[in-house]
């Protein structure tokens, strides 16, 4: 079994981990704080974050860190996983279904596996640089579209693409055949497995989108952000995807200022 392999498989029983773990919280009495930038945690958010380190110290202990709770350990190591335990914390506070865990595999900045696990619906959707990705073991393909106006496309926060972008806000609304609007992860899953055209999102953070990347590339997708450059641990959060080169291209002529 290859290195890139093996992670691949302890990525998938970290998982599996985090799911059972958050399931455990999820609709019970759970104790929210506020961050200063006003984004929620809770007991749930820890713990989970806590599982995962555990897990990755004990298999992988000259490996660095990235989460989204406890931050960077060992920063300036060849091999870094990232980690955001619940993807949606607000929709996990309210007892909505579409949080996600997210977990990617970097090998000097750049994600070479990332998991998108989605405890409540029950999918693990994974993506392994130059093996593609899979949901639930079945492989996934994006979609084939290449013209916008026939598109399916998610805006994703959209209150805050409206707030410092009015204008772009504006001609995304009137893009795609079908619109609709979202947070977190799940848009850009369903973008890997050809349900969804194109997800345009914004303000996020590493641990929000690296993990996306392997899934949504390995599918034959595009992502990006907002200018066309590849995402990276420097990237300022505004982010595409796209089913293919072409719907991207398209895209990007919507996000420029």
């Amino acid at each position: 079994m290859s290195p890139k392999t093996d992670y691949a498989t302890h990525a998938l029983v970290i998982a599996d981990l985090a799911a059972k773990a958050a399931l455990g919280y999820f609709r019970g009495a759970l104790g929210t704080e506020f961050k200063a930038d006003d984004s929620p945690v809770t007991q749930a958010d820890r713990g989970v974050e806590t599982l995962v380190r555990t897990y990755l110290n004990e298999h992988f202990p000259d490996h660095g860190i990235f989460g989204e709770e406890h931050g960077i350990e060992g920063a300036d190591r060849q091999r870094m996983w990232i980690v955001d335990p619940i993807d949606g914390t607000r929709s996990f506070l309210s007892g909505h279904p579409l949080f996600g865990f997210l977990l990617g595999h970097l090998e000097n900045g750049v994600p070479d596996i990332g998991v998108i696990g989605m405890p409540a619906l029950n999918e693990i959707f994974l993506g392994v640089k130059g093996k593609g990705a899979t949901l639930n073991g079945n492989a996934i393909q994006s979609s084939d579209q290449t013209l916008l106006d026939q598109s399916i496309l998610y805006i994703n926060e959209g209150e805050k693409i409206y707030r410092d972008h009015p204008r772009i806000f504006d001609r995304l609304t009137k893009a795609g055949q079908t619109r609709r609007f979202g947070y977190d992860c799940y848009p850009h899953a369903l973008l890997a497995a050809g349900h969804v055209d194109a997800v345009v999102d914004y303000d996020l953070q590493p641990y929000d989108y690296l993990p996306l990347l392997a899934v949504v590339q390995e599918a034959g997708g595009v992502m990006t952000d907002w200018d066309g450059m590849p995402l990276n641990l420097q990237s300022d959060g505004r982010v595409l995807s796209a089913a293919t080169p072409e719907l991207h291209a398209r895209l990007l002529a919507q996000v420029g200022r």
